[in-house]
């Protein structure tokens, strides 16, 4: 049931990364209602990989990484550079959304594009994780998130 959930999530961030993209292609041939309903659709993949991510974590908690012993510090360096990043990607979501939702567009158009190359580079290194932890090895148990993040 977890890796079932995992690949759920995974689906959502890379739709969601899907239809900013869509999204964005759209404003740039000034499509405004397209783009909107894009974003939009981008922001609820988002919000579902979000508390998918958050449930899992809490109630059945995350895997830990079964890869070589070698490639354990790569793997949770990469992880926590991961977590800051999409971290700043939200954050950088929910004021960019707060910005169109308010109708202050000239805020939205100068950090939409920051927030939407951040969001790529977010869902490419979570695309990246997910192989490392679910394609390539074996999942290793599954652990609360401070135990998986110390790498224990």
């Amino acid at each position: 049931m977890a890796v079932f959930v995992s690949y759920l999530n995974e689906a959502c961030i890379l739709l969601s990364a899907l239809c900013f993209a869509i999204g964005w292609v759209q404003i740039r041939k000034h499509r405004v209602r397209v783009h909107r309903r894009w974003m939009l659709t981008g922001v609820v993949f988002a919000a579902l990989f979000f508390i998918i991510y958050a449930l899992k974590t809490f109630i059945i908690g995350d895997n830990e990484f079964g890869g070589p012993k070698s490639q354990r510090v790569f793997y949770y360096t990469f992880l926590q550079a991961h977590s800051i990043l999409a971290t700043v990607a939200a954050v950088l979501g929910i004021v960019t959304l707060v910005f169109a939702l308010r109708g202050r567009f000239s805020r939205h158009r100068k950090i939409g594009p920051w927030t939407v190359v951040t969001w790529f580079v977010t869902a490419a290194t979570g695309l990246v994780v997910f192989i490392l932890l679910y394609i390539l090895y074996t999942p290793g148990q599954a652990a609360s998130l401070l135990h998986s993040y110390l790498g224990h």
